[in-house]
This record gives structure tokens, C-alpha cells and sequence, in this order.
């Protein structure tokens, strides 16, 4: 038994955890706080800005509107013709993601799982592919898509954004595939499933963290993607949503309600997306970390 002048001493030690524990927490609460006000500030700020006038915008640009311009929606959409532009980004950005999905996972299975000669060499091929910029590619690009005669379709916006895509989702994917135990595969082989069985009733289902990273990043990118719909697309019926928002602005003057009540329109569909996938984020980028 322990003297009975040590159990008052361990209290105090105790309840000095104890107290030292809920500082803690409560220092780390208050941080996350303050990191989610100022990371949601700017959305908040732009859906409320988005029922202002231009002349309280610049009056009051971080106050309550006084009188919340609801019309500043209908007006955006019916003017810059934001229906079309809307349809022609969901057309171009699904078309784009469902290629990048199909070539990726097909080539990201084959790479990590399969053994062959140069296999490491075409991996890194892949991820050189990282590191091109861009906006370099624009020039060449537009002179190649105008002797296809792809320019102001929708495939002079879905093929550079697939194959800008690819490297990324590809490193993403072979990163998580190799992470997968080599048993699940094997058994499948013992059950009688063939190679394509495998790939798509287990693996590609294993894969959903990492697909579901895949489908963020490359959605974020073809969605807000302004530069190639502004070379590649003159037609205003097939321009899509960056350059619709862009015709509230010109050399004389801007609309800011209008402009701002767009961008809140564009701006739902990455929100939604992302809220849908959010859970497998952080397990798709981490998961080709550790192995087992």
C-alpha cells in the first residue's frame, strides 16, 4: 500500500494534467477556429458582396447590404448567357473526367502491378509530365488543334485538359494500387477471375480513396480552367463559365454585383463536389505511404 501522505500529492499531479490537458484542448480549438473563419471568409464574403450594387460594393465592401439585390442572379444568367456557358463546362469538364479516370486507373493497374521491362522508365516518363508548365504548351497547342480542325469544339478543351491530367491522377493511383496486398490479387486469380475481372470488381473498387482524390483535383482544374477555353474557344455559344464571368467585365467598367452574383453560381458546383468526396481525400493522398 502506498503512505497516505502520497495519495494528496498525486491528486495534485492529477488534476495539474488534467488542467493542463483541457488548456491544451481548448488552445487547439481555438486555433481551428480562427483557421476556419479566415479559410471560409472569402466565400462568405463573396456570396454576401453578391447581393450588393456596384456603388455599395465599393461604399461598404465588407458590410451587410442594405438591400439585398436578389435580381443580381437572374440578371447574370440571363445576360452573359450562363445557361449555355454553364452546360458546355459540365459537358467538358465530365467528358474530360471520365477519360482521365478510364486512361489513368488502366494505365496506374498496369504500372504497379504488373511486371515488365522499363516499367520504372514509362513511371517516370509520367511524372516528368508533372512538371511542364502549362501556359507553355498554349502556342503549339492552338497551332496543332487549328491543322485538326478542333478549334471551338469541345474536344480542343477535353483532349489538353485530359492529357494534363493524366500524370497527376496516374502517380496518384500507382502510389495506392502498390499499397494494395498482392494476396487480394491472387486470390481472385485462384477463384477463377480472369485479369479484367480483377481489375474491375476488386481493384478499381479498392481504389475509391484514391479515385475519389483523382476526381477533386481534376474537377477543380477543368471547371475554373480559363486560359485554354480563352485561346481555344471564340464561338460564344461554346465558351464555358470562366469566360461568361468574364463579360462582366471590360475596359470601362465592371459590374461587381453581377460578377459576383456569377461567381457564386460557379463556385457551388466544386463545393458540392468536393463535399461529396471529402472522406477520401486525405486517404487517397496518403495511402501509397505506408505499405500493408
Amino acid at each position: 500500500m502506498q503512505p497516505i501522505a502520497a495519495q494528496p500529492v498525486q491528486a495534485r499531479s492529477s488534476k495539474t494534467a488534467l488542467s493542463f490537458g483541457l488548456i491544451k484542448q481548448g488552445v487547439l480549438w481555438t486555433f481551428l477556429t480562427i483557421y476556419a473563419v479566415l479559410t471560409l471568409f472569402p466565400l462568405l464574403w463573396l456570396i454576401i458582396s453578391s447581393f450588393k450594387t456596384t456603388g455599395e460594393f465599393f461604399n461598404s465592401p465588407f458590410g451587410l447590404p442594405t438591400s439585398w439585390q436578389f435580381a443580381n442572379y437572374a440578371t447574370a444568367w440571363k445576360s452573359s448567357k450562363m445557361g449555355t456557358a454553364f452546360l458546355n463546362s459540365v459537358i467538358v469538364s465530365l467528358v474530360s473526367l471520365a477519360l482521365t479516370l478510364f486512361v489513368s486507373s488502366l494505365a496506374a493497374y498496369v504500372l504497379a502491378r504488373l511486371k515488365f521491362r522499363f516499367k520504372g522508365l514509362i513511371l517516370t516518363f509520367f511524372v516528368i509530365g508533372m512538371l511542364i508548365p502549362i501556359h507553355s504548351t498554349l502556342v503549339p497547342l492552338f497551332i496543332l488543334l487549328k491543322q485538326v480542325g478542333l478549334l471551338n469544339s469541345y474536344w480542343a478543351l477535353i483532349l489538353p485538359y485530359t492529357a494534363f491530367a493524366l500524370p497527376t491522377a496516374i502517380f496518384v493511383l500507382t502510389a495506392y494500387l502498390s499499397s494494395v496486398p498482392k494476396e487480394i490479387e491472387e486470390a481472385a486469380y485462384i477463384d477463377g477471375t480472369r485479369l479484367w475481372g480483377v481489375f474491375w470488381r476488386i481493384m478499381l473498387p479498392i481504389s475509391l480513396p484514391a479515385l475519389s482524390t483523382v476526381i477533386i483535383l481534376s474537377f477543380l482544374h477543368f471547371w475554373n480552367d480559363f486560359s485554354f477555353a480563352l485561346v481555344f474557344i471564340s464561338k460564344s455559344s461554346m465558351k464555358t463559365l470562366p469566360l461568361s464571368i468574364a463579360n462582366f467585365a471590360d475596359g470601362y467598367q465592371t459590374d461587381y454585383g453581377l460578377t459576383l452574383a456569377a461567381m457564386t453560381i460557379a463556385v457551388i458546383p466544386t463545393i458540392a463536389v468536393y463535399l461529396g468526396f471529402q472522406e477520401q481525400v486525405m486517404k487517397g493522398m496518403t495511402a501509397g505511404a505506408v505499405k500493408g
